[in-house]
C-alpha cells in the first residue's frame, strides 16, 4: 500500500487526509494518508525511515520553507517563491528516498481568482510574510497584479500594519490574508489588524485560511459590503494539482 501525508505544526484544522482517503476510496486507489504532526522539522528523517511505502506529502505552516533543506530537487515555482507545499518521494534501489519539493499553492490561488481579478483589480495589500504570502506574490505577479506586503515590522519591500491607511486601502482593492489568524487553531476569533472601516463595494477580501470557511477576516469585510472569497477552494485546486504531482 502506499502512502502519502501532510507535515506541519498544528494538523487539527488539515481537512487533507479526509479529502484524500476518500478519493483513495472512492476511486479504488490502494493508498492512505496521514497526517505526520511534527513540532521540529528535524523530524522529518526519522517519518521517512519508519514510512518506506511514502511517496509523497504535503507540507503546511510551519515548515513550508524550513523543509527546503531536505530537498534535492525544486520545480522553478518553488525556487522562486522559496516555498514547497509539496514534495514528491522516490527510491533508490537500496531505498534511499531523495525528496524534490513543488508549489502547488500558486496553482490553487491563481485558477481560484484570476476571474475576479481581470479589469477589477490592480493593486493588492498581502497580510503576512511566511511560505504562503510569496506564492500569492509569485501569482499575483503573472496576473499583473502589484502587491505590498503588510506584517508585524516594517522594512524590505513591507509596511508596519500600523502604517496601513486610508489611502493606502483605497488604492488596494484587493486584501489577501496569508497569516493563521482565524484559523481552527489559531484563534478562530482573531484577525488582521487593519482599518476595515475604510472598505466598500469595490474591494475584495480573499483569505487563504479555509477552516473555518467565513473568518472574522471576511466578515468584517462583509459588514462594509465587501465582495469576500474563502480560501477552501483554492486548498481543493491546490490538493488536486498535488495529486497530479506525485502521479506524474
Amino acid at each position: 500500500m502506499k502512502k502519502y501525508g501532510i507535515i506541519g505544526y498544528p494538523l487539527a484544522q488539515s481537512a487533507s487526509p479526509a479529502f484524500f482517503n476518500k478519493k483513495f476510496t472512492e476511486e479504488g486507489i490502494d493508498a492512505r494518508y496521514i497526517p505526520f504532526e511534527i513540532e521540529d522539522i528535524d523530524e522529518l528523517p526519522r517519518i521517512l525511515a519508519e514510512n518506506p511505502e511514502l511517496c509523497g506529502f504535503n507540507v503546511t505552516i510551519p515548515h513550508k520553507q524550513n523543509v527546503m533543506k531536505f530537498l534535492e530537487g525544486l520545480s522553478d515555482g518553488a525556487k522562486e517563491i522559496n516555498a514547497v507545499n509539496v514534495v514528491k518521494v522516490t527510491r533508490d534501489s537500496d531505498g534511499k528516498p531523495h525528496l524534490h519539493g513543488f508549489n502547488s499553492d500558486v496553482i490553487g490561488f491563481t485558477r481560484s481568482i484570476e476571474e475576479l481579478v481581470k479589469g477589477k483589480h490592480k493593486k493588492a495589500l498581502i497580510l503576512g510574510t511566511g511560505g504562503a504570502s510569496k506564492a500569492i506574490a509569485y501569482a499575483l505577479q503573472q496576473l499583473g497584479v502589484e502587491y505590498l506586503y503588510v506584517s508585524r515590522n516594517a522594512g524590505n519591500g513591507k509596511i508596519a500594519y500600523s502604517d496601513v491607511t486610508k489611502e493606502i486601502i483605497e488604492s488596494h482593492t484587493l486584501i489577501v490574508n496569508c497569516t493563521p489568524l482565524g484559523m481552527v487553531g489559531h484563534g478562530i476569533d482573531q484577525c488582521p489588524d487593519i482599518p476595515y472601516e475604510y472598505l466598500g463595494e469595490s474591494h475584495l477580501l480573499y483569505d487563504i485560511v479555509y477552516n473555518p470557511e467565513n473568518t472574522l477576516f471576511l466578515q468584517k469585510g462583509a459588514e462594509h459590503g465587501t465582495a469576500t472569497k474563502s480560501g477552501y477552494e483554492m486548498w481543493y485546486l491546490q490538493a488536486l494539482a498535488s495529486w497530479d504531482i506525485w502521479n506524474g
